[in-house]
Protein backbone atom coordinates (compact mmCIF):
# COMPACT_ATOMS: atom_id res chain seq x y z
CA UNK A 1 0.00 0.00 0.00
CA UNK A 2 1.24 3.32 -0.98
CA UNK A 3 -0.05 6.51 1.10
CA UNK A 4 0.22 9.69 0.27
CA UNK A 5 -0.16 12.33 3.24
CA UNK A 6 -0.26 16.26 3.21
CA UNK A 7 -1.27 19.31 5.24
CA UNK A 8 -3.75 21.56 3.54
CA UNK A 9 -1.48 24.15 4.86
CA UNK A 10 1.43 26.36 3.59
CA UNK A 11 2.51 27.14 6.93
CA UNK A 12 6.06 25.85 7.52
CA UNK A 13 4.83 24.15 10.83
CA UNK A 14 1.83 23.16 9.48
CA UNK A 15 -0.44 21.38 12.73
CA UNK A 16 -2.39 19.91 9.84
CA UNK A 17 1.00 18.50 8.10
CA UNK A 18 2.05 17.21 11.60
CA UNK A 19 -1.52 15.34 11.93
CA UNK A 20 -1.34 14.06 8.61
CA UNK A 21 2.56 12.33 9.34
CA UNK A 22 0.99 10.93 12.58
CA UNK A 23 -2.17 9.64 10.75
CA UNK A 24 -0.21 7.81 7.63
CA UNK A 25 2.32 6.16 10.25
CA UNK A 26 -0.20 4.46 12.03
CA UNK A 27 -1.34 2.57 8.62
CA UNK A 28 0.32 -0.65 7.74
CA UNK A 29 1.58 1.04 4.57
CA UNK A 30 4.58 -0.20 1.92
CA UNK A 31 5.80 3.35 1.45
CA UNK A 32 4.89 6.72 2.58
CA UNK A 33 4.98 10.10 1.26
CA UNK A 34 4.06 13.48 2.93
CA UNK A 35 3.90 16.33 0.82
CA UNK A 36 4.83 19.88 1.30
CA UNK A 37 2.26 22.22 0.15
CA UNK A 38 4.91 24.73 -0.02
CA UNK A 39 6.44 22.96 -2.91
CA UNK A 40 3.04 23.29 -5.48
CA UNK A 41 2.92 27.55 -4.89
CA UNK A 42 1.04 28.85 -8.30
CA UNK A 43 -0.48 31.71 -9.01
CA UNK A 44 -4.23 32.08 -8.25
CA UNK A 45 -5.89 30.30 -10.50
CA UNK A 46 -8.41 31.75 -13.40
CA UNK A 47 -9.51 30.84 -16.84
CA UNK A 48 -7.73 33.97 -17.79
CA UNK A 49 -4.18 32.93 -16.35
CA UNK A 50 -5.01 29.75 -17.79
CA UNK A 51 -5.08 30.83 -20.93
CA UNK A 52 -1.77 32.78 -20.77
CA UNK A 53 0.92 30.50 -18.52
CA UNK A 54 -1.65 26.75 -19.65
CA UNK A 55 -1.26 23.95 -17.45
CA UNK A 56 1.71 24.69 -15.35
CA UNK A 57 3.95 21.56 -14.57
CA UNK A 58 3.53 22.15 -10.72
CA UNK A 59 -0.37 21.50 -11.23
CA UNK A 60 0.62 18.11 -13.00
CA UNK A 61 3.35 16.64 -10.86
CA UNK A 62 0.19 17.49 -7.68
CA UNK A 63 -2.10 15.31 -9.78
CA UNK A 64 0.46 12.63 -10.38
CA UNK A 65 1.29 12.33 -6.47
CA UNK A 66 -1.86 11.29 -6.24
CA UNK A 67 -2.90 8.84 -9.00
CA UNK A 68 0.72 7.07 -7.73
CA UNK A 69 -1.00 6.26 -4.20
CA UNK A 70 -3.15 3.77 -2.89
CA UNK A 71 -4.64 5.78 0.19
CA UNK A 72 -4.72 9.68 0.74
CA UNK A 73 -4.41 11.00 4.04
CA UNK A 74 -5.30 14.86 3.80
CA UNK A 75 -5.46 17.29 6.64
CA UNK A 76 -7.47 20.22 5.78
CA UNK A 77 -6.13 23.79 7.60
CA UNK A 78 -9.13 26.42 8.49
CA UNK A 79 -9.20 29.90 7.74
CA UNK A 80 -12.14 31.62 8.31
CA UNK A 81 -14.40 28.81 8.15
CA UNK A 82 -12.68 27.24 4.87
CA UNK A 83 -9.98 25.09 3.66
CA UNK A 84 -6.70 27.51 2.73
CA UNK A 85 -5.83 29.44 -0.41
CA UNK A 86 -3.28 27.21 -0.46
CA UNK A 87 -4.80 24.21 -0.47
CA UNK A 88 -8.26 25.05 -2.75
CA UNK A 89 -5.60 26.50 -5.11
CA UNK A 90 -3.41 23.54 -5.93
CA UNK A 91 -6.56 21.74 -5.73
CA UNK A 92 -7.82 24.15 -8.25
CA UNK A 93 -5.20 24.13 -10.98
CA UNK A 94 -4.67 20.03 -10.46
CA UNK A 95 -8.42 19.56 -11.69
CA UNK A 96 -8.18 21.33 -14.82
CA UNK A 97 -5.84 18.07 -15.17
CA UNK A 98 -8.41 15.67 -14.88
CA UNK A 99 -12.08 16.99 -12.99
CA UNK A 100 -12.00 14.09 -10.83
CA UNK A 101 -8.89 15.21 -9.00
CA UNK A 102 -8.89 12.90 -6.46
CA UNK A 103 -8.77 9.78 -8.04
CA UNK A 104 -11.45 8.03 -6.51
CA UNK A 105 -8.52 7.22 -4.46
CA UNK A 106 -9.43 5.78 -0.52
CA UNK A 107 -9.26 9.06 1.96
CA UNK A 108 -8.86 9.85 5.55
CA UNK A 109 -9.89 13.39 5.97
CA UNK A 110 -8.75 15.15 9.17
CA UNK A 111 -8.41 18.72 10.62
CA UNK A 112 -7.15 19.77 13.49
CA UNK A 113 -6.93 23.32 15.04
CA UNK A 114 -5.54 25.40 17.79
CA UNK A 115 -9.55 25.81 18.98
CA UNK A 116 -12.00 23.70 20.54
CA UNK A 117 -13.98 22.86 17.01
CA UNK A 118 -10.78 21.55 15.46
CA UNK A 119 -11.23 22.58 12.44
CA UNK A 120 -14.54 21.37 11.74
CA UNK A 121 -16.02 23.62 9.40
CA UNK A 122 -12.67 22.92 6.70
CA UNK A 123 -13.60 19.79 7.37
CA UNK A 124 -16.97 20.04 6.32
CA UNK A 125 -16.63 22.31 3.55
CA UNK A 126 -13.83 20.09 2.36
CA UNK A 127 -16.22 17.16 2.67
CA UNK A 128 -19.29 18.78 0.71
CA UNK A 129 -15.93 19.89 -2.57
CA UNK A 130 -14.00 16.79 -3.01
CA UNK A 131 -16.93 14.41 -3.25
CA UNK A 132 -17.53 16.24 -6.38
CA UNK A 133 -13.81 15.87 -7.81
CA UNK A 134 -13.50 11.98 -7.19
CA UNK A 135 -13.12 12.24 -3.85
CA UNK A 136 -13.69 9.03 -1.88
CA UNK A 137 -13.35 10.11 1.66
CA UNK A 138 -13.66 6.43 4.09
CA UNK A 139 -13.42 8.38 7.53
CA UNK A 140 -13.07 11.40 8.67
CA UNK A 141 -11.36 12.53 12.18
CA UNK A 142 -11.20 15.92 13.78
CA UNK A 143 -8.08 17.08 16.61
CA UNK A 144 -9.52 19.85 18.31
CA UNK A 145 -6.71 22.15 20.94
CA UNK A 146 -4.03 21.08 18.93
CA UNK A 147 -1.37 22.17 21.84
CA UNK A 148 -3.26 20.84 24.65
CA UNK A 149 -3.80 16.98 22.44
CA UNK A 150 -0.65 16.80 20.36
CA UNK A 151 2.75 16.65 21.94
CA UNK A 152 4.99 17.71 19.09
CA UNK A 153 8.15 16.19 20.51
CA UNK A 154 7.15 12.79 19.61
CA UNK A 155 4.97 13.45 16.97
CA UNK A 156 1.42 11.70 17.92
CA UNK A 157 -1.41 12.78 19.93
CA UNK A 158 -0.66 12.71 23.48
CA UNK A 159 -5.03 12.71 24.78
CA UNK A 160 -5.33 8.81 24.80
CA UNK A 161 -8.98 8.63 24.19
CA UNK A 162 -8.47 10.90 21.31
CA UNK A 163 -5.32 8.95 19.91
CA UNK A 164 -7.35 5.44 20.47
CA UNK A 165 -10.32 6.97 18.55
CA UNK A 166 -7.75 8.09 15.47
CA UNK A 167 -6.49 4.41 15.86
CA UNK A 168 -9.88 2.54 15.23
CA UNK A 169 -10.80 4.54 12.26
CA UNK A 170 -7.42 3.55 10.74
CA UNK A 171 -7.96 0.10 11.80
CA UNK A 172 -11.37 -0.31 10.28
CA UNK A 173 -10.27 1.71 7.04
CA UNK A 174 -11.75 0.38 3.95
CA UNK A 175 -8.83 0.90 1.05
CA UNK A 176 -10.07 -1.55 -1.72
Amino acid sequence: MKILAFGGSSSRNSINKKLATYAASLFNADEIEILDLNDYELPLFSVDREKLIGQPPIAKDFYEKIEWADVLVISVAEHNGGMTAAFKNIYDWASRQKKLVFNNTPMLLLSASPGKRGGASALEAAQISMKWYGGNIKATFSLPSFKENFDESRGNISNKELDNALKEIIRNFEYE
